[in-house]
């Protein structure tokens, strides 16, 4: 790649003194500035705050399925499936979008090299968020992360992260793949209790908590986690991370527009 993105940043409204416009060839959608790849071969339900459901952002996505892919395959980081990421992170710059992520935390592990193949901001996992938020926290601190698998969770979607090895010494790390209901997004079983997932969720949050000695923050690592968001923070009083917070960043640096009210340049005092 030639390392410099060729999207047309600005600001574009009806006001707009712009005469001429233009579009890619091939590029039949526009107005999403951020993409979004996805397992396909998924079964269980996508609520509000789900990276893929169209309520949980106030800013249109495009969402691309990464063909094929299912949650073993990703998880364990299959043979062919770096591929079909990049792929997936291709097709979504060719259709205009300006910075791209994931819904699934595991995508980290192809970070570093989606982040090579294309010429827009990539950030494929939650997780590349925690060596920014050590930063905010007072040292010493640690940070709370719950994720899917922790037996998925390795020290190679770590580093492909950019989370070196002193920082993962602070991470107390919490799964809920064995959760009576929350297994339900593993297991693809069409189906759960929300109400239940909610408190699976935050009683692990509740653990970390109880368990550190200084907890700065929480770090969601799956897409499926941010609806429970909100009750995690009421229950454990601390900062939450997680992929809206990542989305939402990376739309707010892409794309910018002007500030607008009244002025009082040019007038008598």
């Amino acid at each position: 790649m030639n390392g410099k993105s060729t999207a047309n940043y600005g600001y574009f409204d009806g006001c707009s003194d712009r005469e001429t416009v233009s579009m890619r060839k091939g590029q039949n959608i526009a107005g999403h500035p951020v993409g979004i790849i996805y397992i396909e071969d998924v079964w269980y339900p996508m609520v509000p705050g789900n990276i893929v459901n169209g309520y949980t952002f106030d800013f249109p996505v495009r969402l691309m399925p990464v063909e094929g892919l299912d949650i073993e395959n990703l998880f364990t980081t299959a043979k062919g499936v770096e591929e079909a990421v990049i792929e997936a992170c291709r097709k979504l710059e060719r259709e205009g979008c300006r910075a791209i992520s994931s819904a699934c935390g595991f995508f980290g592990n192809y970070h570093k090299a989606a982040a090579a193949a294309v010429d827009v901001p990539v950030a494929l996992s939650s997780l590349v968020q925690i060596p920014w938020i050590m930063t905010l926290l007072r040292p010493g601190q640690q940070i709370g992360v719950l994720t899917a698998s922790k037996g998925s969770f390795s020290d190679k979607l770590l580093r492909n992260c950019g989370i070196s090895s002193d920082i993962q010494e602070k991470l107390i790390v919490k799964d809920l793949e064995h959760e009576p209901e929350f297994s339900c997004i593993l297991e693809g079983r069409g189906s759960f209790n929300n109400a239940v997932v909610r408190r699976e969720v935050v009683g692990k949050a509740e653990e970390i908590a109880n368990e550190g000695s200084d907890v700065g923050a929480i770090l969601l690592e799956c897409s499926d986690m941010p609806p429970y968001a909100a009750a995690i923070q009421d229950a454990v009083g601390l900062p939450v991370f997680d992929f809206t917070t990542l989305i939402r960043w990376l739309h707010n640096a892409v794309a910018q527009v002007p500030y607008k009210g009244l002025s009082d340049e040019g007038r008598d005092h």
